[in-house]
């Protein structure tokens, strides 16, 4: 029965944040997003490589609209995806037959590594899960994914935050670097 009962939560919803912490959340996202997005398009487009990634969404949440956590920080950004990355191409390359199976050893293995070196980032799971199911360009890049799109990506989205976070005075970005 306790274990049921641990389901129910121990806290209460927080409180809704302030209609300017919305803005500046929002302007955060769409530079973020527009400025990686752009890069591809202008220079990646005739190219096999690609700069923008579905994980890159998961992170604009954390980066523009979660600033104070300790996931969204800059080591975590970076360290997480490049990290994930490295570890989904390797997981693909060595397991490559079974979809399901890669999967579930590319994210878990990824979690797992981003805990022991203090980079936990969320979407960093979705980088290593698209470097298994994702397309013929995506598995051409090998271990470039960790470089571009992942790295330079991530490094992109972090310049962003760290100019679009720090205008207004009620915020702040980063918390800590290291």
């Amino acid at each position: 029965m306790a274990y049921w009962r641990k389901m129910r939560g121990t806290t209460t919803s927080p409180p809704r944040v302030s209609l300017s912490e919305v803005l500046w959340s929002w302007i955060g996202a769409f530079l973020g997003i527009a400025a990686v997005a752009w890069i591809h398009a202008r220079m990646l487009a005739q190219s096999d490589l690609v700069m923008i990634i579905g994980s890159f969404g998961a992170s604009a949440v954390l980066i523009y609209g979660a600033i104070r956590s300790p996931l969204a920080q800059p080591r975590n950004l970076v360290g997480g995806h490049v990290i994930s990355a490295l570890i989904g191409v390797a997981c693909f390359q060595i397991l490559g037959a079974s979809i399901w199976l890669v999967a579930a050893v590319a994210v878990a293995t990824a979690i797992a590594v981003m805990h022991l070196t203090k980079t936990l980032h969320p979407p960093g799971g979705a980088t290593a899960l698209i470097a298994v199911i994702g397309s013929e360009s995506i598995h051409g890049l090998g271990y470039l994914y960790a470089l571009i799109p992942a790295g330079t990506g991530a490094l992109i989205m972090l310049v962003v935050a760290l100019l679009v976070n720090n205008i207004p005075h009620i915020r702040h970005y980063p918390e800590f670097w290291l």
